[in-house]
């Protein structure tokens, strides 16, 4: 436990995560699929807990309308691979921690084979619906423990969002898909996290995004993860 002790990263969380926590996330392995608002957002804070092994999925290159609300998009980024460039951003926070990085769009065809078979949790931070219940589906069906982020986008309140099952969410179009197909597949409990608050039609085809809406999420996503990695539970 003394290299836990001496790591800069648990100074700290230490005395709220134990050192069996700080070793639980250190030893663990995260794939984190979608690098945008949310995904880049959960990649940052799972960094800073100290997870020590990172898988990065996403197929997209940072552009310039992503400067509002993704934690990878900067002047100097765009252009850039997101899964390249959040790599990077990790290395510098924990130059210790494994990643792999996979430019891909995910779908049924990929499956998770690419993975590690020893998988510790999935991040779902994808925008398609088909990809996020393909991977929905693959997870369970895998037995890897799996949240996923609902709709942030068209919202004004960072503060509404939750962590519940799918079958409890509630003014979401994207939960109420996810719904229905997760029936047709058996699956009867998913994690995900989710606000109730009714989204904003604004009339234009691109979903609408306040920077911080977004990150709420991804930092939710993330806190998921880690009190179930290092086996905590909050006592509100």
């Amino acid at each position: 436990m003394k290299e836990i002790k001496e790591n800069p990263l648990f100074t700290r969380s230490l005395p709220l995560l134990t050192e069996q926590g700080a070793l639980n996330l250190q030893n663990a392995k995260v794939a984190i699929f979608g690098l945008g608002g949310v995904g880049s957002y959960a990649a940052e804070a799972l960094a800073r807990s100290g997870i020590g092994h990172f898988e990065l999925i996403d197929y997209d290159l940072v552009e310039r309308s992503n400067l509002n609300r993704q934690l990878c998009a900067l002047q100097q980024t765009i252009g850039l691979p997101k899964v390249d460039v959040v790599k990077q951003r990790i290395h510098d926070i924990n130059p210790q921690a494994k990643i792999n990085t996979h430019q891909i769009f995910y779908n049924a065809e990929t499956g998770l084979e690419f993975l590690p078979k020893d998988l510790d949790y999935i991040v779902d931070a994808i925008d398609s619906v088909q990809s996020k219940i393909d991977l929905i589906i693959m997870a369970h069906r895998h037995q890897i423990p799996i949240v996923s982020a609902m709709g942030a986008g068209n919202k004004y309140d960072p503060a509404g969002f939750m962590v519940c099952d799918i079958f409890q969410t509630y003014n979401d179009r994207l939960a109420k898909k996810l719904r229905s197909e997760l029936k047709k597949n058996n699956i009867t409990q998913h994690t995900v996290v989710f606000s109730p608050e009714k989204p904003v039609t604004s009339g234009r085809n691109a979903i609408a995004s306040l920077a911080y809406v977004p990150a709420a999420c991804g930092l939710i996503c993330a806190a998921r993860v880690v009190e179930d990695i290092a086996q905590f539970q909050i006592d509100l």
